[in-house]
């Protein structure tokens, strides 16, 4: 890093996924927090840096040092479309001490990730979004609301993301162009933008037994195998064949590939399945993966059939690790530290894809060397407005 580089403050930041994208545009990450140990010792063992393992709500602020930028996703449990929205579950406070911590060093800018059902909830009939951002406008901050898909930005996921990102004395930052950044950034070319299961995982070789690494396939032939295997590994880990009832076993041979639970015939439902038909599930349930197309989300709960669209499109399996990771658009020599397979999980689907990370990191970079380096406003001394009596 030079001196130049941008300071980050990166809160909540699991295993790095959208640390990874701000470190591609060369910003320098002095600071980062979460409070699970085993996601805070992979990202250390990736990234290089060490985290403070904390409850942020534990963390005095005057501890949090002064940066340009501060990043992190608050927990979206909360605020997921999958999910109750409580007033009082104590996981949806951490949208509002992030908002703490920015209001406590104002950073030039500020970007804080959500699922896109956070605009679903609401304080005093206002939706949360519009909340955050009235505060962060009172204190100089120009806010913008990007609503992003992963698979716009080279991720072979459509998965739809929040980013509230503030701009302190300056203009708004602008959406990241999915062409000018594949072609800028990634330098991939048009003929190169496919996106498809396939290509995101075409490459790998047969999944192996626990423990043991994988040889690939194949030489990597699209841009995406080639950015997942840049350093040249021999093999890759967490390739490793998920286990399955023999119930989901029958069940997935009778799903075509971008399938799901509609294409199992009557007689060979279970009582599940019958349930979903007569009700309406959803159409990732059972799903499987389209070769010629980017996945569904990629959930916490990828080794379970019944939850997202888990199942290999070539293959009558669940996804691996590695692949979901892939999907993820992690690369191959990325580990993770766990001592559970749904701990395992829970990291993979949880974090921010890093190519679009990156490609929110680079509008940011892009607005913070365009504009001065100074501070126009001094860090808000007074109660916050959720601390008032």
């Amino acid at each position: 890093m030079t001196a130049a580089s941008p300071k980050v403050v990166s809160l909540f930041c699991g295993i790095g996924g959208l640390d990874l994208g701000f470190l591609r545009e060369g910003f320098d990450v002095v600071w980062a927090n979460d409070i699970l140990p085993n996601a805070a010792a992979g990202y250390a063992k990736n990234l290089g840096h060490p985290v403070v393992v904390a409850d942020l709500n534990d963390v005095p602020l005057a501890s949090i040092p002064a940066a340009d930028v501060v990043i992190g996703g608050p927990p979206c449990q909360p605020f997921s479309l999958m999910g109750l929205r409580r007033k009082d579950d104590p996981r949806g406070s951490l949208v509002f001490r992030f908002a703490d911590v920015v209001l406590s060093i104002m950073p030039r800018v500020f970007v804080m990730e959500n699922v896109p059902g956070m605009e679903a909830s609401k304080i005093d009939g206002h939706r949360l979004p519009e909340v955050l951002a009235t505060e962060f406008e009172a204190a100089g901050y120009t806010v913008t609301k990007m609503r992003l898909r992963a698979s716009d930005y080279m991720v072979p996921q459509l998965r739809r993301r929040l980013f509230l990102i503030g701009h302190l004395g300056g203009a708004a930052i602008p959406l990241p162009s999915p062409d000018a950044y594949a072609m800028l950034r990634l330098s991939v070319s048009e003929e190169e933008r496919v996106v498809s299961a396939t290509a995101a995982l075409g490459d790998l070789g047969p999944c192996t037994s626990k423990g043991e690494r994988a040889a690939y396939a194949s030489q990597p032939t699209t841009w995406l195998a080639k950015y997942y295997r840049r350093k040249d590994l021999a093999d890759v880990s967490l390739h490793e064949c998920p286990r399955m009832s023999r119930t989901d076993q029958k069940l997935v041979s009778y799903i075509p590939p971008g399938g799901n639970f509609r294409d199992v015939p009557v007689e060979a439902a279970t009582g599940r399945i019958l349930k979903y038909r007569e009700t309406g599930g959803r159409s990732t349930t059972y799903g499987r993966l389209h070769p010629d197309r980017p996945s569904h989300t990629v959930n916490t709960y990828f080794r379970r059939p019944n939850v997202g669209t888990n199942f290999h499109y070539a293959e009558d399996r669940l996804i691996t690790a590695r692949e979901a990771m892939r999907l993820q658009s992690f690369p191959d020599d990325f580990e993770l530290v766990f001592t559970a397979q749904q701990e395992r999980n829970t990291q993979i689907g949880n974090a921010v894809p890093p190519l679009l990370a990156q490609a929110v990191a680079w509008s940011v970079r892009s607005a913070l060397d365009a504009a001065p380096q100074r501070r126009t406003r001094a860090p808000v001394q007074q109660p916050l407005p959720w601390q008032r009596p």
